[in-house]
């Protein structure tokens, strides 16, 4: 299993953080090439000629690596909502059809559908949440469900990011197929934590951000777009998602086809010199470190947390239907309002979400965290 990594970063001792989910802080190697960047811009005739192209290769190879893909079938994009928007302008829904999402999802696999709904003439259908958090069965129901009307997708979060609800895609993704219906995962709470291979689970699309579990900046994400879907027309019209438009050629328009890969969905503007490569940095860590051992580590906070706030007549999830790093507990009757506060007094922090507390540790945190999270949290409780 692997051993704390709070020496990576630059967390005070008396600083008790479990809401990596929130925000996942950056370690000091991060930090430091996003300072070293910013010089960087600062003196931009320094740059080689060739030093864009290697960030984005870096970031790509860094990004496909931490999910079994192949760099040329991952677009670099700024956001979640991004990738999504990215599958509405590709994939048409038939009129008739259904699209399906989870109940109080995140709004990134969800708004985008809603808001094309009425206009394309297909239906969103919600699958509620379950009351035994078993996503996964409630969301099998939902696609073999008698009677209901053609499903053509699923978008859906891997793992729900108020409750820490765990989906089995392998399973959900076989359902999908042999319903004919496509599949768009938003894996923002899943990437570098449980296994994820896009070669085994074929979906249409696989989109995650970087500031969140792979200890990356706002604004850099990536997403993973199968080949049956990269001749669609991107969302943006790029001199870069082109084959040979560029101001180094003596004709600048010499051809106007478009890549025949994921490139050609890059987001403009693409050339970050400060985020991209801390956005790399962060994902090559957590390669380094491993993810079979990353998510034995958090499986094993989480699960001294549950144990140990076992007692006070909360409802926590079942260790079968959660995520092994999010615990996310309801009150008896409901939260009081200002407990995320008095928490936060004792420099402990976790973060409110939809009635509960979601408590989300990271490689930063170790056993006397977990220790002083559980004593803070009975005395904020009584």
């Amino acid at each position: 299993m692997l051993a704390c990594q709070r020496d990576a970063f630059d967390l005070p001792r008396d600083v008790c953080y479990l809401n990596a989910a929130a925000w996942g802080p950056l370690p000091r190697a991060v930090q430091e090439a996003g300072r070293a960047a910013v010089a960087r811009k600062g003196q931009p005739w320094t740059l080689a000629g060739d030093f864009p192209a290697s960030q984005h290769d870096r970031a790509r190879r860094a990004a496909a690596a931490l999910i079994g893909a192949e760099p040329r079938d991952v677009a670099l994009i700024s956001s979640v909502g991004y990738g999504v928007a990215i599958a509405g302008k590709v994939m048409a829904i038939p009129r008739g059809a259904r699209v399906l999402v989870l109940q109080n999802d995140h709004t990134s696999p969800v708004l985008e559908w809603m808001g094309r709904a009425e206009a394309q003439g297909f239906t969103l259908d919600t699958v509620a949440q379950p009351a035994d958090q078993d996503w996964t069965t409630a969301v099998l129901a939902a696609i073999a469900r008698p009677g209901a009307p053609p499903l053509a997708l699923a978008s859906i979060s891997s793992v729900h990011w108020s409750d820490g609800g765990a989906l089995d895609l392998a399973r959900i993704g076989a359902a999908l197929k042999k319903a004919g219906a496509a599949f768009l995962i938003d894996a923002t709470h899943d990437v570098g934590v449980r296994h994820i291979d896009v070669a085994t689970l074929d979906p249409d699309f696989l989109i995650f951000p970087t500031y969140k579990w792979v200890l990356g900046p706002y604004g850099r994400a990536f997403a993973y777009v199968a080949r049956r879907r990269q001749d669609g027309v991107p969302l943006e019209q790029t001199a870069f998602a082109r084959r040979g438009v560029s101001a180094e050629d003596s004709v600048y328009f010499r051809d106007t086809r478009y890549h025949d890969d994921a490139r050609r969905y890059d987001m403009g503007e693409r050339d970050h010199f400060v985020s991209l490569e801390m956005a790399a940095l962060g994902m090559e860590m957590m390669a380094s470190w491993g993810q079979p051992e990353i998510e034995a580590r958090l499986a094993m906070l989480t699960g001294r947390l549950a144990e140990g706030l076992g007692n006070l007549g909360l409802a926590i999830p079942d260790a079968r239907h959660r995520a092994p790093h999010i615990l996310s507990v309801g009150f008896p009757r409901s939260m009081p309002a200002d407990f995320p506060q008095r928490l936060a007094a004792a420099k402990v922090y976790a973060a409110p979400r939809l009635g509960r507390l979601r408590i989300s540790p990271h490689v930063y945190n170790d056993e006397a965290d977990i220790e002083r999270f559980v004593e803070v949290f009975r005395a904020a409780l009584s």
